[in-house]
């Protein structure tokens, strides 16, 4: 039995990884496939182990052209797509693009395209393709974000969407507990549009799925199955000198909460 800051850990919680890099969490793996300590290492124990959300080298701009968002992209070279909302605004109000400006657009599932802008109407502007659409695929660790977040105010909330969005986290779930407020519709609908400022802000092709909040109970049988989870902790090794002894992961779940919201976790995996 391994023990902690807040009690006794279940045999199948490692004591691990405090996350220095941003020394703000510390994290208990809570995956009974993570290597113990003293067990075998596969590889060398001296290969550079990434700790990097999902990236590509498609993410970063090219030359420099301004993005923008459209569900629908033109299907091949010299196809017309027409953008509108906010995306008309951005393009044509706050950043004064016209005719003949040349631009990128993204779908946010892996599709960019190269353009112009043909035509601007009253509410909406044409652009025509300048090459046949890319779609890529995502490449990378894919973290999936647990957080209890929801009393959060002050704009905290929509800075933590931000920056995972821009740290490359696949998914954020909102995480509710007991005492937690409910988390209104129009709240996450504004987490959708920060993320998505957000993914045009860092250049990311493959948009975070900002997920619907669901209750500590709800995260169990993932928790279960997944290849490596995370508990933000205090007081623990730190992250990356847990993972080189690892083997090689697709990715898996960051839990993140006050205490309270730890010790419910651990006593409900003791079950």
């Amino acid at each position: 039995m391994i023990h902690s800051s807040i009690g006794p850990m279940p045999a199948s919680i490692y004591a691990y990884a405090t996350f220095r890099p941003l020394n703000i969490f510390g994290f208990q793996v809570l995956s009974k496939r993570l290597l113990p300590t003293g067990a075998s290492e596969t590889g060398s124990t001296n290969k550079r182990t990434s700790l990097s959300f999902s990236t590509a080298s498609a993410n970063k701009p090219r030359g420099g052209l301004p993005r923008f968002y459209s569900e629908v992209l033109p299907t091949g070279k010299d196809k017309i797509v027409r953008i509108e909302g906010d995306e008309f605004w951005h393009m044509t109000k706050a950043l004064r693009l016209g005719v003949q400006d040349r631009v990128e657009l993204f779908n946010a599932r892996g599709g960019l395209v190269e353009g112009v802008v043909l035509r601007v109407e009253r509410s909406s502007a044409e652009i025509v393709a300048l090459e046949e659409p890319l779609l890529l695929t995502p490449t990378g660790v894919q973290w999936h974000v647990f957080a209890a977040f929801g009393t959060l105010k002050g704009g905290r909330a929509d800075w933590l969407i931000e920056k995972c969005t821009e740290l490359g986290a696949s998914s954020v779930t909102p995480l509710l507990t007991e005492r937690s407020t409910l988390i209104s519709e129009n709240r996450v609908d504004r987490w959708q549009r920060v993320m998505l400022a957000a993914t045009k802000q860092c250049q990311r092709l493959h948009q975070m799925v900002v997920k619907t909040p669901t209750r500590i109970e709800c995260i169990l049988p993932q928790i279960e199955t997944s290849s490596i989870s995370f508990l933000a902790m205090a007081e623990a090794k730190p992250i990356v000198e847990v993972l080189p002894k690892m083997d090689k992961k697709d990715g898996g779940l960051l839990i993140v909460g006050p205490e309270g919201v730890q010790i419910l976790l651990i006593k409900r995996l003791e079950r």
